[in-house]
């Protein structure tokens, strides 16, 4: 997501990762020691921006309004998605480049970039496990499965009203580019 993000706005200096730590996998240790290295190695300064309230997400997200070069990176957890909604305004308000791990934040609220896993296919594949457990399996014995399919979305005009150009490649890879 760093590189993404990166690729979309080359200026980044410093990259807060948003996650609420009572939701986040790992209370938001899963992804942020990688994260962090990504970061340190790209010379772009790593921030655990820790959210527990709309307030909270506020605060950060204004803070980095008044910076250039910032961006932030939103993970995947449940308090993330319900309050997806006050990070979207509040980044477009402070023209904060933003990359959000849900496709549909794209097409549905004008989100400038997401890359995340292709929840379509996790749902078809959760079928045979389903299937396996009603035919006498016990949960507990079925291997964990993790996302092997991940999809990109940008918004062209959202990238423009945040005085970004996405790059040819990007719009090449991407499986949703909204005009």
């Amino acid at each position: 997501m760093l590189e993404l993000l990166r690729e979309i706005a080359p200026g980044l200096k410093r990259v807060a990762m948003l996650f609420n730590p009572d939701t986040a996998p790992g209370g938001g240790k899963y992804y942020f020691s990688e994260f962090e290295a990504a970061a340190r190695s790209s010379n772009v300064e790593p921030i655990a921006a820790r959210a527990h309230s709309d307030a909270e997400i506020e605060n950060v997200v204004n803070s980095f309004g008044g910076e250039p070069g910032s961006g932030l990176i939103v993970m995947p957890d449940f308090f993330m998605v319900i309050h997806v909604k006050p990070i979207l305004l509040l980044a477009a308000r402070n023209k904060v480049p933003a990359i959000y791990p849900w496709r549909f934040v794209v097409a549905r609220d004008s989100a400038l970039l997401s890359y995340g896993p292709d929840l379509k296919d996790i749902v078809r594949r959760g079928a045979t496990y389903v299937d396996r457990v009603l035919r006498g399996a016990k949960p507990a014995d079925l291997p964990v499965q993790v996302p092997v399919k991940f999809e990109m979305a940008l918004n062209v005009k959202t990238a423009k009203s945040l005085g970004l150009t996405i790059p040819q490649s990007m719009l090449l890879l991407a499986d949703e580019v909204i005009e």
